[in-house]
């Protein structure tokens, strides 16, 4: 079996910490990108070389060597860059009982009682006019600048029997000031520098200040925002960084979508044309025909890679107990009849395969036949596209909560067999 170097897992963290937002994992990508050679696509060079097209909280990447041509299959990483939270309405100036706060939307499959009673920043980016045009900013407030306490017990007698209800307009809005705090178009032009009534409009969120740890006797957990599917994005990148210098038969590519916990559906989702404008472009710049795009992706694989439920020791009734997942495990092939996850045997032979190249263990996740199952970029991807797809994930548990948790030694597992699967 593969040693496990916890210092990878530490520098993962780091990566996810710098993310708040899916436009900050999306320009921290893009540096790790730029320092490996990696460019922005430019057809007029023709194919070969180290590519990225990148838009909003999206980003595709991919490396095309001098041994590749018109049918050659790609071998893609999809993941997602964004994570269930709680973001900024246009309007959010609100108060009561003397206190200012901030409206907010409830953003994908939150977990409401995890974000309650912790230190909350600010990040995102902002739409600013300058002489007609328009400019995007990131920003990032890393101070506690936020905070929603809960009720105190004396006022909730029932709490802990009866179990904590929150209505996500009335008991969610964070407080930020007392009296009369400033208007947060005012705020954020000052973290911008620009003038207020310059301020256009906002993508903004409130994320969770504790920065990812190992923790556990042995440091054998790593605690952290957004695993969910920020360590899938950078796990991918490692990957293909791994692979750069001597790509296989296939293709190379990430593909880092927005707006997966949410349905996919948008100009950078997995249902979109995002990806499949970027293969397009290296089919044309192959100068590759309708039979050649075809052969090319009969050889093609796309791998999901999102996270996996581990088997909850105090919740094991919710699992399928023939199926047990465990943290540090290895990597996850999830499986659903139903195709709420695309694997089929195919795919899930050659996920195996990897595996067993990178000699790192495998495991196989199911879901109780008598619960609903949750979803991945898979099957979009898989009905845009038209090749095969087989869904992986490190397992976890909290998911969708605001501070998650997995295995440590499963992130440098994880990433040894994606490495191993873009070799192909």
């Amino acid at each position: 079996m593969r040693d496990v170097d916890l210092d990878f897992a530490r520098a993962l963290g780091a990566d996810i910490d710098a993310s708040p937002t899916p436009y900050h994992a999306v320009a921290r990508v893009r540096a790790a990108l730029d320092d490996a050679g990696f460019s922005p696509y430019d057809s007029a060079n023709g194919p070969v070389g180290r590519w990225y097209h990148e838009r909003g909280g999206g980003i595709v990447a991919w490396v095309v060597g001098p041994g590749h041509h018109e049918t050659s299959g790609v071998r893609v990483i999809g993941a997602h860059t964004d994570s269930p939270n709680l973001r900024i309405k246009p309007q959010p100036d609100t108060g009561s009982a003397g206190i200012a706060q901030l409206g907010v939307e409830v953003y994908g499959g939150v977990l409401l009682n995890s974000w309650l009673d912790r230190d909350l920043g600010l990040a995102g980016r902002v739409a600013v006019e300058s002489d007609g045009e328009v400019e995007m900013h990131e920003f990032r407030v890393d101070r506690p600048l936020l905070r929603i306490p809960q009720l105190a017990i004396h006022l909730d007698r029932g709490v802990n029997e009866n179990g904590l209800v929150l209505n996500k307009q009335r008991h969610l809005a964070p407080m930020w000031g007392l009296g009369s705090a400033p208007e947060f178009r005012a705020f954020v032009a000052g973290e911008v520098v620009a003038d207020p009534e310059a301020i256009l409009a906002w993508d903004a969120m409130v994320f969770d200040l504790t920065p990812a740890r190992l923790v556990g006797l042995d440091e054998e957990f790593f605690a952290s925002a957004r695993i969910d599917n920020q360590l899938s994005c950078f796990a991918a990148v490692a990957a293909l960084l791994r692979v750069a210098e001597e790509p296989g038969e296939t293709i190379p590519m990430i593909a880092l979508f927005d707006h997966e916990e949410v349905g996919s559906v948008s100009t950078t989702g997995a249902a979109s044309p995002f990806l499949r404008h970027q293969l397009e472009r290296i089919h044309a710049a192959f100068g590759a025909d309708h039979e050649a795009r075809l052969a090319s992706a009969a050889r093609s694989l796309i791998i999901s890679a999102d996270g996996a439920h581990a088997t909850h020791p105090n919740y094991p009734d919710r699992h399928e107990p023939d199926h047990e997942v465990a943290l540090n495990g290895g990597p996850v092939l999830k499986i659903n009849a139903n195709q709420r996850y695309a694997t089929d045997a195919a795919s899930a032979a050659a996920l195996e395969l990897a595996c067993r190249r990178a000699e790192v263990p495998v495991q196989r996740f199911v879901t109780r036949t008598d619960l609903a199952c949750g979803s991945t970029i898979g099957p979009a991807t898989a009905g845009e596209l038209g090749i095969d797809v087989v869904d992986v994930g490190v397992a976890q548990l909290a998911m969708h909560s605001a501070r998650e948790v997995a295995g440590s030694a499963d992130l440098e597992w994880f990433t040894a067999a994606l490495e191993a699967a873009l070799r192909a």
